[in-house]
């Protein structure tokens, strides 16, 4: 891993500024992951943007957009909970998409569901217009890295 991601982490824990973080990961920034703290938990949004659309008729954000954006935030929350020095690993992921993510903003909140000394669960909901109404949930495993040293 490099010093840059190292020190862009450590900025980020100290400060709840992910936005630097999220400039290191190409991936989040291709399809525009965004990051903030509401109060104790971090709050994920995809805004809308025309290329992440997968079905232009309807329109529709493309599923493994929504897929991705997912296992991303998943792994950025666990990130940020641990401590970890690295991105967490992805062991499983799996994905129940329950309506069309349509042409607008998308938002993700996750949850530690377990976390042990080397694997962690994570369960994660996406939403559009109202978080009652997701448009897909997800769960994910991850193996972890050792947390940083104080």
């Amino acid at each position: 891993m490099s010093e840059s991601f190292k020190e862009q982490l450590q900025q980020a824990h100290e400060q709840g500024e992910y936005a630097p973080l999220l400039n290191l990961i190409p991936y989040a920034g291709l399809i525009g992951v965004e990051c903030s703290r509401v109060g104790d938990e971090l709050l994920f949004r995809l805004p809308a943007n025309k290329d992440n659309i997968g079905n232009p008729l309807l329109p529709a954000i493309h599923g493994g957009v929504i897929a991705g954006f997912m296992e991303l935030s998943a792994a950025l929350h666990l990130l940020v909970a641990t401590g970890s020095p690295g991105v967490p690993k992805i062991i499983d992921f799996s994905l129940d998409y329950l309506r069309a993510g349509q042409f607008r903003d998308t938002w993700a909140r996750c949850q530690v569901c377990r976390q042990g000394r080397r694997v962690a669960n994570v369960a994660i909901t996406a939403w559009q217009s109202t978080e009652a109404e997701p448009i897909a949930t997800a769960r994910a495993h991850f193996k972890l890295d050792e947390p940083l040293k104080s």
